[in-house]
């Protein structure tokens, strides 16, 4: 099973860690619009591994129909309350669920997951698995987009970093090894009225080697997938496995 976080950590992301989504999301949208209209007349929106909805708000606001799916109940909850001001002429749906394991009433024009959520998958039964879902919840010719931690990247990932806003104090440390898991350990404390609480979380990343993804993605009913850079999404590159963060185009 995917990860479910906790409400101290979900907080925390809240307000310090969805500026990731924020700034995807209008990128995923400029490449959504410039497909052909037999695909991107389908504005339908399923949000995976939601976290506190800041992905959602943004295509909310461009007139999407939005599902936004989570293992996590305080995510959700956060999530709720941060696009119900958005919710004009579009819809939201909430639904609790695991990444790997689901399956929603409605299909979907763009699928989307956001800062490496699919790394937190913990092997490549849960990966396929994810993949076959997400398919199962997609137009015929819908995308799924999402970004996926390399080994490359995760090889930068001991550090410490502390974080203290005043009403937050944190400590973050990442640990890899060269093998296939890699893990970041949280602890600190979270204002809570006139007291701190204090939190530990653990989270637990998958290194998945690009060619298996890119061969369970056809093997779950993509028809073709590629590899992009976060600044351009309509441009394949040739050496994912070089870079720190990849985004995978698959299409359905």
């Amino acid at each position: 099973m995917a990860q479910a976080y906790g409400a101290q950590f979900a907080s925390i992301y809240n307000t310090q860690w969805s500026g990731f989504a924020r700034r995807m999301a209008p990128r995923i949208e400029r490449f959504y619009r410039g497909l052909p209209r037999s695909v991107r007349r389908h504005r339908t929106l399923l949000d995976l591994c939601c976290g506190s909805g800041q992905l959602a708000v943004y295509f909310l606001r461009q007139g999407f129909d939005v599902t936004a799916l989570d293992l996590s109940g305080p995510m959700l909850d956060l999530a709720k309350e941060n696009v119900r001001d958005h919710i004009t002429n579009s819809s939201a749906t909430f639904v609790q669920a695991d990444a790997a394991r689901f399956k929603l009433d409605k299909s979907h024009g763009l699928v989307v997951a956001t800062y490496n959520a699919l790394n937190h998958l913990p092997d490549l039964d849960y990966l396929r698995s994810c993949f076959g879902s997400v398919a199962e919840a997609t137009v015929s010719g819908g995308y799924f987009i999402f970004d996926l931690y390399t080994r490359w990247g995760f090889r930068r990932w001991n550090d410490i970093s502390i974080m203290d806003t005043g009403d937050t104090f944190s400590l973050q440390r990442g640990i890899y090894d060269g093998g296939s898991r890699a893990q970041t350990l949280f602890t600190g404390f979270i204002r809570d009225g006139e007291q701190f609480t204090r939190f530990e979380e653990s989270i637990y990343n998958t290194v998945f080697e690009l060619t298996s993804v890119q061969q369970l993605l056809a093997q779950t009913g993509w028809g073709s997938a590629y590899f992009a850079r976060s600044d351009d999404l309509a441009e394949p590159i040739s050496e994912p496995e070089h870079e720190d963060r990849v985004w995978i185009v698959a299409k359905r």
